[in-house]
């Protein structure tokens, strides 16, 4: 590989947010490319060919979990890691689970924990088939 570690596109309708993963990642020497919503996510994949996509849940136009269900229902899309991260609720990561998101993040995160997920990520992406979804338990104490 050539200093690249691998090419992620980020999906979140907050610019602050986006801006804040594209750092964290480009440190670690990810490419990053960003999408404001679902509905931009889906025009830009294609052209993209992303390794891993990180997905908000609640979105403008097509949120993160309909997105993730139209990009598991197309065959070029289908084995795509992809990454909720998000402040998620119980049902959101049950859905998840159902449309066949591989990984979760709450909102506020940790940027090494986003680093360790995204990493997690592409290497699943690696190897076909051998991939089990893992949620993180975190509490919010508010």
């Amino acid at each position: 590989m050539s200093g690249v570690s691998g090419r992620v596109l980020v999906v979140d309708d907050s610019e602050v947010i986006r801006q804040l993963i594209r750092v964290n990642l480009e440190l670690e020497g990810f490419e990053v490319v960003t999408a404001a919503d679902g509905a931009e996510c889906l025009e830009v994949i294609r052209r993209v060919k992303p390794d891993v996509v990180t997905l908000d849940v609640v979105m403008p136009r097509l949120d993160g979990l309909r997105t993730a269900a139209r990009l598991r229902a197309t065959p070029d899309t289908r084995g795509l890691p992809i990454a909720i991260v998000s402040a998620c609720t119980p049902a959101d990561l049950d859905l998840g689970e159902t449309v066949g998101v591989d990984g979760y993040l709450g909102k506020p995160f940790d940027p090494a924990d986003l680093v360790a997920l995204v990493r997690r990520l592409m290497r699943a992406g690696e190897r076909p088939g051998g991939f089990r979804p893992e949620r993180t338990e975190r509490t919010d104490r508010g």
